[in-house]
């Protein structure tokens, strides 16, 4: 039978990936000029350019970002989970960051500096679009009117235009961090030599 052994790659990999989690929870509930920079969507990225399996760039990442999504829903923001574990019109979120891994996916072939520019600001973009029609889509009141944003292609470019700042903040956050994930790992994976290991690679032993 296959002798299982434990991928030192693959547990790096999920150490950043908990590691950006964690990050992002112990951010939240302090309101600062950088609160809306956080490292969910270089984590996205992270895991869309480093994972093998296509199945593991999203399940680990989207994973992290449910468990820390209950948490800071549950001890931040209970008023706004209406009884259930998550917030309203979530799903468009997770749609989102989605886009954000098939980004990492796409666009970082090769890690480097044009390449982690460009996946930030395709990632910070596809979120922008696809979790802001939901908020559209939802019933969201406009902030300058105090009233719903009209049902109408002027009321979705309002929404999009009053969330501006905070796909800013996801590009900034994507890169900040990504810089960070993207060189921490690399140097680490060049000084170990970290390599993926495949089935085929693993020993076999028969009883």
């Amino acid at each position: 039978m296959s002798l299982k052994k434990i991928d030192p790659r693959f547990s790096l990999l999920l150490l950043f990936v908990v590691a950006a989690g964690l990050l992002r929870i112990l951010g939240e509930g302090k309101i600062t000029p950088f609160s809306n920079i956080t490292p969910i969507g270089a984590m996205a990225l992270f895991g869309g350019a480093y994972f093998t399996g296509r199945w593991k760039a999203y399940l680990f990442p989207l994973l992290t970002l449910f468990v820390s999504d209950i948490i800071i829903q549950q001890v931040f923001y209970p008023e706004f989970s209406q009884g259930g574990l998550l917030y309203q019109g979530w799903i468009w979120t997770y749609v989102g960051f989605a886009a954000m891994v098939l980004a990492g996916q796409l666009i970082i072939k090769k890690v480097n500096v044009p390449n982690l520019m460009m996946a930030s600001v395709a990632a910070a973009v596809a979120h922008w679009l696809i979790t802001d029609f939901g908020v559209w889509l939802g019933g969201c009141t406009d902030p300058t009117t105090g009233k719903l944003y009209t049902k109408d292609l002027a009321g979705l470019l309002k929404c999009y235009a009053m969330a501006v700042p905070y796909m800013k903040a996801m590009f900034f956050g994507n890169l900040a961090y990504g810089a960070i994930f993207f060189g921490a790992f690399e140097l680490i994976q060049r000084r170990s030599s970290l390599r993926v290991i495949t089935s085929e690679q693993l020993p076999i032993t028969n009883e």
